[in-house]
Parts: C-alpha cells; structure tokens; sequence
C-alpha cells in the first residue's frame, strides 16, 4: 500500500434550510450569547441574505457584528478592517458567508487575530500562522471555490497581485452546505463556479502531488458537478441540482487541499492581475488552453478524470471541456482584451514567484518556453 496523508475535514452541515440551524451551532462552538463577527459578501445585503443570516443568529441570543465590504478578489486592506472590528468588538467566533473571496477573507481574519505581525508577512506560507484562532464557519451561497473545506485563502495586495496564504488554522470548523443560499446567484455565475469547482478536482486529481484515494475524492466531485452544472444554471431553483454543485465544490476543495492545483489556476491567477476577468471563467480558459498540452504522455493520469466527464477514451477529455464550457454560455475569447495584452506579458506575469507553487506542481515540466506557448494558445483561443 502507498504511503500517503489525507488532511482533516471540516465537519460538513449538509442540506436545504441547514442554515437554519446556524444558532445552534454557533452555540455549540462559541457559548451561548457570544458575539459573532458576520464577514459577508457586499452583494448579499440588497439580497436580504446577510441580514437574514444575522437574524438566524441573533434569534439564538448572540450579538452579531457584521462585516460586509468583501468584493471579489478581496483585498489585504478589507481583511484587516475586518480584523480590528473582531477585536473592537470582542468577537468570539467567525462566520463568513458568500462566494470564495467572502469565505477566503473571513478564514484569514479568523487565522490572523492573533498573529503578532503584519498580515503581509504570512504570505505563501512565509511564516507559520498561529494554530490557535476563534471558531469558524463557512457559509458557501456559491458552489466553486471549495474554501470551506480547505487550509487556504487567497487575497490580494493593494495592486491587485493574488497571494495564497496557507495554514491549518485557515481550515474551518464547520462549513454549512444550504442549497437554498444558492438560489439567487445569477446563471453565469453559477456556471462560471461550477466550472471552478471542475477544475479544482481535475488539477488535484492529476498533478504532481496527486494520489489515488484523493484522486478517487476528486472524479467523485467531477462526476457529480459534470451531471448537474447545467441543470442548475438552466433550472436556479433547483435544489438537488444546486445541493449536488454545492457538495461537489466541497469534495473539490477536499481534493485541492490534499493535493494543490496547477497549470489552469497559474494561467487565472495571472490574467486576474493583468485583467478585470471572474475566477471561474478564468480558470476554464486556463485550463482549455493547457490541457492537451498536460495531457502529452500523461494518459495514466488522466484516464479516470476522462471517465469522470463520460469520455469513453482519455483523449476525448479536452473536446468535453470545451464543449462544456461553451454549453455553459462562457466564452473562451478576449478579443476585448487582446489588444491590451500579449503573451509575453503573460508568460511573465505566470513566471512570478506568486504562481511557482502551481508551475511546480505540473506532472509535466513547464519551461519558460511553454509559458510563452500556452500564453499563446490562451489569448488565441
């Protein structure tokens, strides 16, 4: 038998209305009347989410504090005001509620009260984050990033440049699954994270680091996300379609934080500092651009995920992602920004040390001169 490590799992609250529960177990981590610090997505206010979160809580005899100032891609500057509210207030447990940018924002906030130097100085895992935090809870209303099940976030610097932060005290308690949460986000977007969601578990299943009984996690999740993306962009109010994106996400994220992602996460995180472009839809480009070049030589790898989307040969695997893709509605072009943008850019901008843990983590090694070509593919596409 091979030697490996599964990293622990949150506790996962499964299912419609689960949070409706959310007091109760907010008492059960923090004590009764504590006060909670609500990290949440700016857009879910006029959607009367946020509010009806707080109320959940505030039903159950806590103080709730919000925090809702999270846009996408957040920045350093929002986790530290998030910070001093924590510790102006006295909270004693966190819940973050949204997409991966409100969830990777409320986790670092959480990890880094007690961190005794700037948040800046525990970027890419510089230097240990402190194990000991507040309790913490994940509250998805998006099913792609996967945050609630793993020991990361992922924020921004003041000129836009994406950092990881890396930590176990960055992996929730509890992350609660309710479909119903879901509803509202918009068919794009749901596409676009579902599509996230994919290519977590298809870089975790076929990279580096990858082994088989993670790689089992992560064609579980494909498989499920692959059945049911489009339903639930077609059919929103879905709740099966929609519950089944939200745990495949979550097996995603389980699959993502045993084994790291790779070169389509690369190509993202590049074009997101040189372009206004949503994570998933940026994922998807990346990963339509270099995946018959991963695949060269790689079948073993690459067999079971091919089975997962229904491919009877391993081959057909990149056609199916395309298809999907442009199933979707999402667009693999940028004519609007090709002129802004070239691939030598690019390929620089995917060479910076920030992205080196995803470069590396490529089964096939990636010279300076592939950058440039799968730059090209990208913006060619």
């Amino acid at each position: 038998m091979p030697t490996f490590t599964m990293n622990r799992v949150p506790r996962i609250v499964c299912g419609p209305r689960t949070s409706a529960g959310l007091g109760a177990l907010v008492s059960g981590l923090a004590g009764e009347g504590a006060c909670v610090l609500l990290v949440a997505d700016a857009g879910l206010g006029p959607l009367g989410l946020t509010p009806r979160i707080a109320g959940i809580m505030k039903e159950a005899g806590h103080r709730v504090v919000t925090y809702d100032r999270i846009m996408s891609d957040p920045k350093e500057e929002r986790v530290e005001e998030a910070m001093a509210l924590a510790r102006d207030r006295e909270a004693g447990v966190v819940v973050a509620l949204g997409g991966g940018s409100a969830l990777d924002a409320g986790k670092l906030a959480a990890a880094a009260l007690g961190a005794p130097d700037a948040l800046s100085s525990y970027r890419l895992a510089s230097r240990p984050l402190p194990l000991s935090r507040l309790p913490l809870v994940c509250v998805p209303t998006t099913a792609g990033t996967g945050s609630e099940t793993t020991a990361v976030s992922i924020v921004s610097d003041a000129l836009g440049v994406k950092y990881w932060y890396w930590g176990e005290a960055l992996k929730p308690d509890v992350a609660l699954l309710d479909a119903e949460l879901t509803t509202g986000l918009p068919a794009p977007l749901t596409a676009a994270c579902g599509l996230d969601a994919i290519v977590h578990a298809m870089e975790a299943a076929t990279n580096r680091a990858a082994f088989a009984e993670n790689s089992a996690t992560c064609c579980a999740a494909i498989a499920l996300a692959v059945a049911h993306l489009e339903k639930a962009v077609a059919e929103p109010d879905d709740l099966a379609a929609r519950g089944a994106l939200l745990l495949a996400a979550a097996r995603a994220g389980t699959g993502i934080d045993n084994c790291g992602t790779g070169i389509a996460h690369m190509i993202a995180h590049a074009l997101a500092s040189l372009l206004p472009i949503h994570h998933g839809r940026a994922v998807a480009l990346g990963m339509a651009a270099s995946l018959a070049w991963s695949m060269e030589g790689q079948e073993a790898a690459y067999k079971d995920v091919a089975q997962a989307f229904g491919c009877a040969h391993y081959g057909e695997l990149p056609m199916a992602f395309s298809g999907l893709v442009r199933r979707l509605g999402i667009s693999l072009h940028l004519p609007a920004d090709i002129n802004r943008l070239s691939p030598e850019r690019l390929a620089a901008q995917m060479a910076r040390p920030e992205n080196a843990p995803m470069r590396l983590a490529s089964l096939r090694a990636v010279t300076d001169e592939d950058l440039l070509l799968i730059a090209e593919r990208v913006l060619n596409a």
